[in-house]
């Protein structure tokens, strides 16, 4: 498959069916990715496009990328985030608590989840359990670096309690590792990222050329 970036043709050896298929970069603790999730999906759905959940870690993606984590950003950048959070939230009508009591919190569980959710119930589970755990962060203020509240949100979502303990599965952290460096290799370098047909886009609010993107 071949990735646009900065007007270069990157390859790799993955490939796709069509330009109807997005591949979805995102780390399960990103805002962005909890404000933009319900818009994608309706976005995805509405061109009849396909989508290929790729949670990643953005603990090995940053030091490649040069990203910084929240803490070691400069001042006025954090500042600035903590308005644009709420002005998003309010422009979105989407709840969210700007510092949740569960912030920051690893999102390694939670990614190994949603993956076991999309092995063995498919894509559109997956979807509905990164719903589930997005606003379990930023609008219900829940810890999902505990392994109780990822079993009870599997169960919430109408999945068997049993996808917590799948997902700590060799196979899934498989996966997750090769989504990972899959993401490196193309240049994602932060969540959400949205691929089609080989063009990266970042960022919630780029949803409006994603859009463009599966009508072209």
């Amino acid at each position: 498959m071949d990735y646009i970036i900065g007007g270069t043709r990157v390859s790799t050896d993955k490939t796709i069916d069509s330009i109807d298929s997005i591949d979805y970069y995102f780390a399960p603790q990103s805002p962005w990715t909890y404000l933009g999730h319900s818009r994608f999906a309706a976005i995805a759905a509405s061109a009849g496009a396909s989508v290929r959940v790729r949670p990643i870690d953005l603990g090995s993606v940053f030091p490649v990328s040069g990203g910084l984590p929240l803490g070691k950003r400069a001042p006025q950048r954090q500042a600035y985030r903590l308005v644009d959070l709420a002005r998003s939230s309010r422009h979105l009508g989407l709840p969210l608590h700007v510092k949740p009591k569960f912030f920051p919190v690893a999102g390694d569980d939670a990614a190994r989840l949603i993956i076991a959710v999309d092995l063995h119930d498919g894509t559109e589970a997956a979807m509905r359990m990164c719903a589930s755990i997005f606003a379990a962060v930023w609008a219900q203020e829940r810890n999902i670096g505990d392994p109780n509240v990822l079993e009870a949100l599997a169960v919430e979502t109408g999945l068997p309690a049993k996808r917590a303990e799948q997902s700590q599965s060799q196979a899934v952290q498989e996966r997750y590792e090769a989504y990972t460096q899959e993401a490196i290799d193309i240049q994602v370098f932060g969540a959400p990222s949205y691929v089609v047909g080989g063009e990266i886009f970042w960022g919630q609010d780029r949803l409006d050329f994603v859009e463009r993107a599966l009508q072209t």
